[in-house]
């Protein structure tokens, strides 16, 4: 049980980084595959590995971690904006601006966004670096919300079987 739940913990933070492999089928073929490995563990080792994974995002975008050369744009010669790149930039700013001036409102769309989705989590992980969110509200809100939606998937399937066999 304990490889299972390492392999999870590694996929749900592979996922989180590079978003290549759906963590969502991984949990329902775990699942499907491993019927004695509870659901609890699964949701707390997908929730720590996905936040784990974000926080690079997060840390990145708060400024607080040094991206590899090749993604800064230092050394590299400034072109100009085109309109469209420039719109975005401006909005980003609005939005930037605002979850500075209401910063509940950064936890409450990270909250949401780690339970259902939507917003993207990669775009609220980001957003909340940007807004300056605290690392303990981040991982608190984001583990806390990760754990309940990955729970209930991976609670689906027996739960979805109990009820048909009645």
């Amino acid at each position: 049980m304990l490889g299972w739940l390492c392999l999870t913990f590694g996929v749900a933070f592979g996922s989180s980084v590079l978003p290549l492999v759906s963590i969502e089928l991984f949990v329902i073929g775990l699942v499907t595959q491993q019927p004695h490995i509870s659901w609890w563990w699964i949701g707390l080792a997908v929730a720590v590995g996905q936040v784990l994974g974000k926080m690079l995002y997060f840390l990145a975008a708060r400024g607080s971690l040094r991206l590899p050369a090749f993604f800064r744009r230092e050394g590299r010669p400034e072109r100009p904006l085109s309109p469209w790149r420039q719109r975005w930039r401006v909005r980003l700013e609005w939005v930037r601006e605002r979850c500075h001036r209401h910063p509940h409102w950064m936890f409450g769309t990270h909250a949401v966004s780690s339970v259902v989705g939507l917003p993207p989590f990669m775009f609220t992980t980001v957003l909340a670096g940007l807004a300056g969110m605290s690392s303990w509200l981040f991982v608190s809100t984001g583990v806390v919300g990760r754990f309940a939606r990955f729970s209930v998937l991976a609670a689906s399937p027996a739960a979805l079987a109990g009820w048909w066999v009645h």
